[in-house]
């Protein structure tokens, strides 16, 4: 979440900074004003009266010692009604604390300047493509229709066993997203991040985190009895390995990558795009995770889109990388690359990876943070990008390798494959 320390400071400019987001915050940051007012005054009477009650229970102490019972038990009077003070100021204080980290937890980042204008994706910023689209032989298939055709993905059987959007991968269809996992770990790792492997239930400390709540719990599985969540990518359980740490600014970065199943609800999503592996209730993710010292991370928000690049480069795919404008943007984002694969069967473009910068709006909530060498503390920045989601890439590959004698494995994953086509 914001500061407010900074929101108290620069609100009219974190009102223009939100508008470009297509939301007029000039209510709810007058109302964290307000709040943090009261907050703050309520804290200086309590403190105050905290004070005459040490400097009181002084001199009783000093009267008792001096015999003077009488001039003691007066005072004693004085700091019973202060103690029943202290009691309502604390329970007061308590209120608008809660009340003020509420209103905070709704009010979303603010966009990086370079974030442009707009409320829709058609208002997103191409500022990469690469790749030849390839030419397709006739009667050439989606990849639901070719899925079924070499019997590596069952959708049907998905559905029967759980539902739709959890499919289940068959032979060489489980041994290419196998292989696509080992890939971009292998990727990730001689990149210089460091494997972890995660749970993939979640409490709903970690969910605040990372700003998954309470945004975004209509969108998560929530298993009630234990109050866990599933999560719905690797970033909230990865970046949670740091929450309420204090690093020594030597660390930094620290590149973490993880394979994670993840699960999303995808509420009212219907509809032809979201046909076969183009939106999943259950899918595979393979992420990456930095702590980043504030005057880096943008530096290396520029150095992931490149390690996705040369996947995508590696993998021969037709991409693009968009700029997300303000209204395309994620809650807790401050600067979002999203990479786009060509369906060349589908004649549509595919997200399968966003890179993103969050600033402090997640270590505010993590309280992440590191001591620099002046030894002064202060709030790391985080970033994450998928690298990569699988559906997407395997329907890319699926669609864009197959020819008439079958589907060709890219030449990266044939090692890790163990074979050279799908027929």
């Amino acid at each position: 979440m914001l500061q407010i320390a900074y929101i108290r400071e620069n609100q009219e400019q974190v009102v223009k900074a939100l508008a470009k987001r297509n939301l007029d915050a000039t209510e709810m940051i007058q109302k964290v004003i307000d709040l943090d007012e009261q907050r703050r005054a309520t804290q200086v009477e309590l403190d105050n009266i905290l004070a005459e009650s040490n400097k009181l229970s002084k001199e009783i102490g000093d009267l008792m010692r001096n015999g003077e019972k009488s001039k003691a038990e007066i005072l004693k009077e004085k700091t019973a009604k202060l103690k029943d003070k202290t009691a309502d100021l604390k329970e007061r204080l308590n209120t608008f604390t809660d009340e003020l980290t509420n209103q905070l937890y709704q009010i979303p980042n603010t966009p990086a300047a370079i974030v442009p204008e707009g409320k829709t994706p058609e208002d997103n910023l191409t500022v990469f493509e690469q790749g030849e689209i390839p030419v397709l032989a006739e009667g050439s298939l989606p990849h639901w229709e070719l899925a079924k055709k070499y019997d590596i993905i069952d959708f049907e059987l998905g559905a029967k066993i759980t539902g739709a959007g959890f499919p289940v991968y068959k032979g060489k269809g489980a041994k290419l997203q196998r292989a696509l996992i080992s890939y971009f770990l292998d990727k990730n790792t001689n990149a210089g991040y460091n494997e972890v492997q995660v749970p993939h239930l979640i409490n709903e400390a970690s969910g605040y985190g990372t700003g998954q709540l309470p945004d975004k719990e209509g969108q998560m599985y929530h298993a009630v009895a234990d109050d866990l969540y599933l999560i719905p990518t690797a970033e909230v359980p990865v970046t949670n390995l740091y929450r309420d740490v204090i690093l020594n600014e030597s660390e930094l970065p620290i590149c973490n990558t993880a394979y994670t199943p993840c699960f999303r609800r995808e509420a009212g999503s219907y509809g032809a795009h979201v046909r076969g592996l183009n939106r999943l209730h259950q899918f595979d993710k393979v992420e990456i995770v930095r702590i980043e010292h504030p005057e880096k991370s943008y530096e290396a928000l520029d150095g992931m889109v490149e390690h996705v690049k040369e996947i995508l480069n590696e993998l021969k795919l037709p991409y693009r990388i968009l700029r997300l404008c303000g209204g395309d943007m994620g809650f807790t984002s401050a600067l979002t690359y999203d990479f786009e694969v060509f369906s060349t069967a589908q004649d549509r473009w595919l997200e399968i990876s966003s890179v993103s910068c969050f600033e402090t709006f997640q270590a505010n909530r993590l309280k992440l943070r590191f001591k620099g060498k002046d030894g002064k503390t202060q709030l790391a920045h985080t970033l994450n990008g998928s690298s990569l989601a699988l559906p997407r890439v395997l329907a890319g590959i699926l669609e864009n390798y197959q020819t008439p004698e079958g589907i060709v494995i890219p030449d990266v994953l044939k090692p890790y494959c163990g074979f050279d086509i799908i027929n």
